[in-house]
């Protein structure tokens, strides 16, 4: 099929550019902007559903972006004209492909224990991250989290959209595989939390650079709920009433705290080392 061509800021380039920069855009269109050759294979990978696909005026296709483009015969093409696609894009040197995909339905909460994989259903592992408020630190986390086979990523009060451009990027494209959960309300997660330690005895740990109990001489493992707090904030007074300990990762050099993203990965291989 021959492509469309955008050549003027018209009304689809203005969509386009929208959900790349407005957060209130993309929640109402529930699509993502993504870029970058990695976060699309990922985003193909995990199934989510491309609408467009575009590239630009006078720029050969590899092979894998022609694939790419006969292999999604519902999405619509559009061939860009140069200044605008470099407009479009975020990057340097921006990719040989842009898209735009759905964003997939997200479960709630209440729902969270009867989508869990057969092996961790009585060993599950929670990441819950207090009001996220920077981007990079929060796609980094998502790495992690995959890396370590986190269940589910549970995302409390207001905060950052966990589908901005540079999340999917620092975050390689994880994102696109990782079971998010937007928790509406404290009450619920309450609920949440009581009905899993009754089930499986789960066990509910915060961190804090203050924390009372020292990641060298306790050992934390899953079933889990492991929470981060806000990158200033630390995690909210009604989050620590909900935690049973808060750990703490010793600093041996002079500065007094890690940055969430590093604090998060190591806390997150802690668990993950002991589960079977």
């Amino acid at each position: 099929m021959k492509p469309l061509k955008i050549t003027v800021r018209n009304a689809e380039f203005q969509i386009i550019s929208a959900l790349r920069t407005n957060r209130t855009k993309r929640s109402k269109e529930k699509e993502v902007f993504v870029e970058g050759t990695e976060p699309i294979k990922q985003l193909l990978a995990a199934k989510w559903e491309i609408s467009r696909i575009l590239y630009r005026e006078n720029f050969p296709l590899s092979h894998w972006a022609k694939e790419l483009i006969v292999n999604h015969p519902n999405a619509k093409v559009y061939l860009v004209e140069e200044s605008l696609y470099l407009e479009l894009s975020e990057k340097e040197n921006p990719s040989e492909l842009l898209v735009t995909a759905r964003i997939k339905e997200c479960i709630p909460l209440s729902e969270v224990t009867n989508n869990l994989p057969s092996f961790s259903k009585q060993n599950p592992f929670y990441l819950l991250f207090d009001r996220p408020s920077d981007l990079g630190n929060f796609g980094s986390l998502l790495r992690s989290a995959d890396a370590f086979l986190v269940d589910y990523v549970f995302v409390i009060g207001h905060s950052i959209d966990v589908y901005e451009p540079k999340v999917i990027r620092s975050s390689l494209g994880a994102l696109f595989h990782t079971k998010l959960v937007f928790v509406s309300d404290f009450d619920s997660l309450i609920t949440f939390v009581e009905t899993e330690k009754n089930r499986i005895g789960l066990s509910v740990v915060g961190t804090d650079s203050t924390g009372d109990y020292d990641l060298r001489k306790h050992q934390i493992k899953s079933p889990i709920l492991l929470i981060l707090g806000n990158e200033k904030k630390g995690m909210s007074v009604q989050l620590q009433s909900l935690c049973d300990i808060i750990v703490k990762i010793p600093m041996l050099g002079v500065v007094n705290s890690l940055n969430v993203a590093s604090a998060g990965s190591i806390l997150l291989w802690e668990v993950a080392k002991s589960r079977k």
